[in-house]
């Protein structure tokens, strides 16, 4: 279905605020709502996704050691993460996942339906967006409204285009390995 819900009825606050930061960028977007069945895996993700046909994400919440840098990574779903590949690619300590309050505080999102759309909840910029390399190459993306009880297509150079600009943040491009 193209675009916002026709209802606000039993939308979360924090998913509406996505579908007005859409709508005043002028960015098109199809939704497909799953209320009965939230997304909680990446097997989820890709039935989900395999409906909207755009890339399934893998979308990380990181921190280094001192939970003082906190990474937003977004790599391919099928892709394995592998935290000293990347803990060297962008000169971190020891990576591991931020906790959820941590997550909460600042991109608005719960651990299940973190987003790159989130990161228009950062105003501080306190998350830094890495991207995978392989992600650049799909025509759209697949994410969450920051609630994993929907899901949105937005074209691949929307998101890291206008959308990231919007939402005050760049992404650094990383290059993990595959299987």
């Amino acid at each position: 279905m193209a675009g916002r819900p026709a209802s606000n009825e039993g939308r979360a606050e924090k998913e509406l605020r996505v579908y007005d930061f859409l709508d005043a960028l002028g960015i098109s977007y199809w939704r497909t709502d799953h209320p009965d069945a939230e997304a909680h895996t990446m097997e989820d993700c890709a039935r989900i996704d395999a409906v909207l046909q755009a890339a399934v994400c893998k979308n990380l919440f990181l921190a280094n050691r001192q939970h003082t840098s906190f990474y937003l990574l977004m790599l391919p779903g099928e892709k394995p993460f592998r935290t000293r590949e990347l803990s060297a690619q962008i000169g971190s300590s020891r990576l591991s996942f931020g906790t959820p309050e941590e997550m909460e505080e600042m991109t608005g999102c719960a651990p299940g339906s973190a987003s790159v759309l989130g990161l228009m909840n950062d105003a501080e910029g306190q998350v830094q967006l890495l991207v995978d390399r392989e992600l650049l190459g799909e025509e759209f993306i697949g994410c969450h409204p920051c609630v994993n009880t929907s899901s949105l297509k937005i074209r691949t150079r929307d998101v890291f285009g206008p959308i990231l600009a919007a939402a005050g943040h760049r992404m650094l491009v990383v290059d993990l390995a595959g299987k």
